[in-house]
């Protein structure tokens, strides 16, 4: 499956019980958050297309077609947009 992320990038998604959060790490990008439970809120970004499942219901209030990546795998191909992010280097 596939993330894209911002219209600016597309990830493969880094096995079926990671989050998309990890994906993203994994993959050098450094999303903002301050949780890995969807306590907080802070990663929250926009869902364009595509379905995700929560390891656990979230407690950060959502709006309609927001998602949280900390906490959320990708189930099809997603779509996102609105994700705070900076590209670090990987390191091998």
């Amino acid at each position: 499956m596939k993330l894209h992320i911002n219209r600016i990038t597309t990830l493969n998604t880094h096995g079926e019980h990671s989050t998309l959060l990890e994906t993203m790490e994994v993959n050098g990008i450094r999303a903002e958050y301050h949780c890995r439970d969807g306590h907080c809120g802070a990663c929250r970004c926009t869902l364009i297309s595509g379905e995700v499942e929560y390891n656990q219901s979230p407690l950060a209030f959502l709006n309609e077609g927001e998602i949280l990546p900390c906490s959320c795998r990708a189930k099809t191909d997603v779509y996102i947009e609105n994700v705070k992010f900076e590209v670090v280097k990987i390191q091998a």
